[in-house]
C-alpha cells in the first residue's frame, strides 16, 4: 500500500519530493508555515511591483529541464525562459565595467582584451569545468549519501581524481590567469558557496562551467513562475497544500513518527514525513530530544553558507547604465571574504549584486518604474538593526551612484529590507543562513547531515542542510533523492 506521505515545507526542495512522492501513488500533503509557496523564493507585491524575495539567477537550465521530463513535461509547458546577454555586468570601479557576453566566442575575446594569451587558458580551464560538472551530475550528486561506500565504485574514483577535490578554486585560477579582474571574475561564483575561493576545492569549477556556457537565463514573470510551475504540477499529480501550518511538534513512538501537531493544534497522522523546512529547527525544536540525531555542539560546527542583507525597490524613472544582472566589484574582494567567512562581521566595505529585472520585464513594475533588488552577502548570526541597515543602505546608494553615475536617493518610490532577523522569523533559518550549509569538502556527500534519521524509520530531510547542498538546481536534485528513497521502502 502506498504510503501516506506529509512534506513539510513548500521551498524547491520540498515541492520536488512532493512531485515525485505523488507521482509514484503516494497520498501527498505539504505543511507550509507562511502563507504562500516557495520557501525563500516566494514573491511579493507592493504598489504595483512584485519582487521575487530571493533567488534571482537562473543557471544550469539542464537540471530544471531534467526535472519536468521526469513527468513528461517541458519548462515551457510552464513558463517562457529568456537568455540574458550580456549575462551580466561586473563594476570594477568608475569607468571599469565588464560585460559578460553569452557567446563563447566573444568570451574569448573578452578575455584576450585583459590578458594576451588568456582565452587559450580559458577553453582548457572550461573543458575541465565541463568533465566536472557531467561527472558530478552522472556519478555524485544523486546519491543518498548514506555512506562512503556509495563512492567505492571504479568509475567514481576514477573521475574523482580529475575533480580536483584537494586542489583549491583560488590556486587553479591563479595558476592560469594573472589579471585581477578576471580572477576575481571566476572566483566570484563561490563567494556564496561557503568558503573563500581559497578554501573551496577545485571541483567547484564546475559553476564556472554553468555560468559562461550553460548560460543565464530569466523565467519570464519573475523566479517565481518555477515555483507557480511545480505547484501547479504538484496539484495536477494529485498533492494536498496546507498553508499557515507550521508544524510545531513532531510525536514518535517505537521508532515511527505517529503525529504531526500544528501551532493551531491540529493532529496530522502520517506514514511517512519528508522535513523540507530547516533541518535544524525541526531536530532541535520540534522532534522529542531522544529521536535527534545530533545535538547543539555538532551543529555549532557546521560551517554555513552567508546570509544577507537585501533591499526591494522601486524606483521612478528608467535606469540607463546598468543590465538585469549586476555585480559591484569596486572593493577589496579578499577582505570582504574574510569578513563573511573568518572574521565574521559586518563588511567594511562590501562587494554587493544588483538586479534590475524590470529591464527584461516590464510586467513586474509600473510603467516608467524600475523594480531592484540588492544583495550585500554577510556573515551569519550578526547583530541585525534598523541602525546598521539603514548605515549599508546609504553606502551602497553612494556607491551606485559613484560606479554607474545613477543617483537613486530621491527617486525610492518604495523600499523594504530583509535580513538575519527577517530569515529566522520566516524560515526558521539556523543563524539566519540565506544558502544553507557550505559546500566545504569536510561538508559535503556523505559528510553532511544525513538526509535518513538514524533513529525513526519513517522521517527523511531534503533541502539545502542535506545533499547535495545550496542552490535551486541542487534542491530540485535533492528533493528527487529524497522521493526515490522513501519508495525504497515502500515500492
Amino acid at each position: 500500500m502506498s504510503p501516506k506521505v506529509v512534506v513539510i515545507g513548500s521551498g524547491f526542495a520540498g515541492l520536488s519530493a512532493a512531485c515525485c512522492l505523488a507521482k509514484e501513488g503516494c497520498a501527498v500533503t505539504v505543511l507550509e508555515k507562511n502563507a504562500t509557496p516557495g520557501g525563500r523564493a516566494r514573491q511579493f507585491e507592493a504598489e504595483g511591483f512584485k519582487f521575487d524575495m530571493g533567488p534571482s539567477w537562473y543557471w544550469m537550465p539542464d537540471v530544471f529541464e531534467q526535472f519536468f521530463n521526469h513527468f513528461g513535461r517541458k519548462t515551457s509547458d510552464y513558463y517562457t525562459l529568456i537568455r540574458l546577454d550580456p549575462s551580466y555586468r561586473i563594476y570594477f570601479g568608475q569607468g571599469d565595467v565588464m560585460n559578460l557576453p553569452a557567446n563563447m566566442e566573444e568570451m574569448y575575446s573578452l578575455f584576450e582584451s585583459y590578458e594576451s594569451g588568456s582565452s587559450v587558458k580559458l577553453k582548457k580551464f572550461l573543458e575541465d569545468a565541463k568533465y566536472k560538472y557531467e561527472a558530478s551530475m552522472q556519478e555524485f550528486v544523486f546519491k543518498p549519501a548514506h555512506s562512503p561506500l556509495e563512492y567505492f565504485h571504479w568509475k567514481i574514483l576514477k573521475a574523482s581524481l580529475r575533480l580536483q577535490l584537494l586542489k583549491s578554486l583560488s590556486s587553479e585560477i591563479n595558476g592560469l590567469f594573472k589579471d585581477s579582474r578576471l580572477i576575481r571574475l571566476l572566483e566570484f561564483p563561490v563567494l556564496f558557496l561557503g568558503a573563500t575561493p581559497e578554501k573551496t576545492p577545485a571541483m567547484y569549477s564546475i559553476m564556472n562551467y554553468a555560468d559562461m556556457v550553460l548560460g543565464t537565463w530569466y523565467p519570464d514573470g519573475g523566479m517565481v513562475k518555477i515555483v507557480d510551475a511545480m505547484v501547479s504540477l504538484a496539484k495536477e499529480l494529485g498533492v494536498k497544500f496546507e498553508f499557515n501550518s507550521e508544524v510545531t511538534k513532531i510525536e514518535a513512538e517505537d521508532k515511527n513518527i505517529k503525529r504531526l501537531i500544528t501551532a493551531h493544534g491540529r493532529i496530522i497522522e502520517a506514514d511517512v514525513v519528508v522535513g523540507g523546512a530547516d533541518y535544524h529547527h525541526l531536530e532541535q525544536e520540534v522532534l522529542q530530544k531522544n529521536y535527534r540525531q545530533y545535538d547543539e555542539a555538532y551543529w555549532a560546527k557546521r560551517v554555513m553558507a552567508p546570509s544577507s542583507l537585501v533591499f526591494y525597490l522601486g524606483v521612478r524613472g528608467k535606469m540607463k547604465n546598468v543590465l538585469h544582472h549586476n555585480l559591484f566589484f569596486d572593493a577589496d574582494f579578499k577582505l570582504h571574504s574574510a569578513e563573511i567567512y573568518t572574521d565574521k562581521k559586518w563588511p567594511t566595505e562590501p562587494l554587493f549584486y544588483m538586479s534590475a529585472p524590470s529591464i527584461t520585464d516590464d510586467s513586474i513594475a509600473p510603467a516608467g518604474h524600475e523594480n531592484l533588488f540588492i544583495l550585500v552577502p554577510i556573515a551569519t548570526d550578526l547583530e541585525d538593526t534598523r541602525e546598521i541597515r539603514e548605515h549599508y543602505f546609504e553606502r551602497i546608494l553612494e556607491r551606485i551612484k559613484a560606479v554607474t553615475g545613477e543617483d537613486l536617493k530621491d527617486r525610492i518610490v518604495y523600499q523594504r529590507s530583509y535580513c538575519i532577523n527577517d530569515f529566522k522569523t520566516d524560515y526558521h533559518s539556523y543563524r539566519g543562513n540565506a544558502y544553507g550549509l557550505a559546500n566545504t569538502l569536510s561538508q559535503t556527500a556523505f559528510l553532511k547531515p544525513k538526509m535518513k534519521s538514524r533513529k525513526l524509520d519513517n522521517l527523511y530531510f531534503t533541502g539545502q542542510l542535506t545533499v547535495p547542498g545550496p542552490g535551486i538546481p541542487p534542491a530540485l536534485i535533492s528533493g528527487q533523492i529524497v522521493a526515490r528513497e522513501v519508495m525504497k521502502k515502500y515500492a
